[in-house]
């Protein structure tokens, strides 16, 4: 079954962070599932909530009618069941290992060593996560913000990052970088001429890390790579053709 056998229908409401830091999407997570449903050929809606909203505590999640699907893995593994979508179709056995591979490094590595700067960089962390509560007033936002960061640090502990050093989280992420870069040469896409469903989670990873707003290590390490930013700049323009990607770099 194709999208085009499909009857009329209400769009997916794609529930996401919404617009921030310089990125049109805050969650990159949610870009992934965004890109996703673009490169599937899917209406959706994007509509604005919180990760309390979400019946897993996190964003994003997608309503389909009367069925609500949680994390951006499993609302591919959903649209791809239902609609009779492949977003690897034009790839071999191997590459759809080999996409795998660069989604869980991507996801559970490169991610977690973005969230570190993020939050325990000071600079980063007070242009970004620390404005969601600037019409907090005091003192409740000043204890709101650090509430969040400790939360955010104690689950980075907890899944190892910073357990290193910050010279070594820096060396992690590179390697990440740096294979990633390897990988996409001199293509268009991570696999060739069109993007497959790993592009979106790559994609939304690198912008986060290139924002302007995050003055860090890991974003100097990243800029290095200039496949990786013309790459970034390509995906932008291809899925978020409104959105003032350059604009928002130079005014930062």
């Amino acid at each position: 079954m194709s999208y085009m056998d499909i009857p009329a229908r209400q769009p997916i409401r794609l529930h996401g962070g919404g617009p921030a830091f310089g990125l049109p999407e805050v969650s990159p997570y949610t870009m992934k599932t965004e890109v996703q449903l673009q490169i599937a050929g899917l209406p959706y809606i994007h509509v604005r909530a919180q990760p309390a909203d979400s019946p897993k505590g996190q964003l994003p999640f997608i309503t389909d009618d009367d069925v609500t699907v949680a994390d951006s893995t499993f609302i591919r593994s959903y649209i791809e069941q239902k609609y009779g979508v492949d977003l690897d179709a034009a790839l071999s056995t191997e590459q759809r290992a080999v996409a795998w591979a660069v989604e869980r490094m991507v996801e559970n590595q490169l991610g977690w060593a973005c969230a570190y700067f993020r939050y325990a960089d000071d600079a980063s962390f007070a242009n970004g996560p620390a404005r969601w509560y600037d019409a907090v007033p005091e003192p409740q936002r000043t204890e709101l913000r650090q509430a969040l960061r400790d939360k955010v640090m104690a689950n980075l502990f907890a899944v190892g990052i910073t357990r290193h050093g910050h010279d070594e989280i820096v060396l992690l992420g590179a390697r990440s970088l740096r294979s990633l870069s390897v990988l996409l040469g001199d293509k268009p896409y991570l696999f060739g001429g069109h993007p497959t469903g790993s592009d979106a989670i790559a994609f939304a990873q690198l912008a986060n890390i290139l924002s302007p707003y995050f003055d860090n290590a890991l974003r100097r390490r990243a800029e290095a790579f200039h496949n990786l930013v013309d790459y970034v700049e390509r995906m932008m323009e291809r899925f978020y053709p409104r959105f003032a990607w350059r604009a928002c770099q130079k005014a930062a």
